[in-house]
């Protein structure tokens, strides 16, 4: 058996010579304790891309197994906080001494969270889905957060053709009436010939991305995600009963939303939010009426932050 194995890496010089942006792995499946505000951490199945930067336009390549055992250790050491998140960054960049400067690593997973419904005392559980970003680069550490927020919308368009029709069929079914009883309008309004159109809505989803502020030393993972569900104010919901079930056509009947609106709405929410540097967030509503979709993209609009 050889007396020593050949690493090509560190034995042999780069055939073309040139530095890289990034050079690493992605879709590294690896289990994770995640650290939560006011909460003990908890299990996360993610994916993870991680990378560094080949500043050595001689070196053969960097060395991956260093990246990837670093994730492992974190995985069966400790729960992904900010402050490890820091760390790992940093031994990506000192297990690459005189190869790399910059690091970048990305979190993918669903944190599932308990969801009380809108009236009855029921709960379920609902997924959203979550990325974590951190990188160095120039000796700057940015960490950001990303979060995929189901909502239902309900077309304000849809929902005025729908009144119309209810008023023409009101005429129609007691027009020279000089007299109507407020009970017989009652009973004629929970029939289907009373409500003989309802507005189209359709379940929509939040994308939002912020940038976390320098002094912010923790993921405010579900402070961000309820701020957007009380933005939009029509959260899908999880378990529901009939009493529930009502409130939720309530509340799409009272928040009619365009994706402009919610756009809006979103936007004014997070200008609020002082912890965050910066964000971005687009709005997708999967349209009933059409095959395609109604989209709005919108920026803080900092100079050099999230473009559109």
């Amino acid at each position: 058996m050889p007396i020593a194995m050949p690493d090509v890496a560190n034995q042999s010089c780069a055939t073309t010579e040139g530095t890289l942006d990034w050079v690493g792995m992605s879709h590294i499946e690896v289990p994770l304790m995640l650290a939560l505000h006011g909460e003990a951490p908890r299990q996360v199945s993610a994916k993870v891309e991680a990378f560094v930067n080949l500043a050595d336009p001689k070196a053969k390549g960097i060395h991956m197994s260093r990246l990837y055992l670093a994730l492992d250790e974190l995985s069966r050491e400790s729960s992904l906080s900010h402050a490890t998140l820091c760390n790992l960054l940093d031994t990506f960049i000192t297990t690459h001494e005189d190869l790399s400067d910059q690091a970048f690593v990305k979190f993918d997973f669903d944190l599932h969270l308990r969801r009380k419904a809108l009236i009855t005392e029921k709960q379920g559980w609902k997924a959203y889905p979550v990325t974590i970003t951190g990188q160095v680069v120039e000796k700057q550490l940015q960490v950001e957060l990303k979060v995929n927020v189901p909502y239902s919308s309900t077309c304000p368009c849809s929902a005025a053709l729908a009144r119309q029709l209810i008023q023409e069929a009101f005429v129609t079914r007691f027009a020279g009436q000089q007299q109507i009883s407020s009970e017989l309008v009652v009973d004629w309004l929970g029939t289907t010939q009373g409500i003989v159109a309802t507005p189209h809505s359709q379940r929509s989803v939040a994308e939002v991305k912020v940038k976390l502020q320098h002094n912010v030393t923790e993921f405010p993972i579900v402070a961000l995600i309820d701020a957007i569900e009380d933005a939009l104010k029509t959260p899908v919901q999880a378990a529901v009963k009939r009493a529930d079930e009502q409130e939720f056509a309530r509340l799409n009947g009272q928040n009619l939303m365009f994706c402009e609106d919610a756009a809006r709405r979103l936007k004014h929410t997070l200008n609020g939010l002082t912890e965050f540097e910066d964000f971005w967030l687009r709005v997708n509503h999967y349209e009933s009426l059409h095959a395609h979709d109604a989209v709005a993209v919108t920026v803080k609009g900092l100079q050099g932050g999230y473009r559109a």
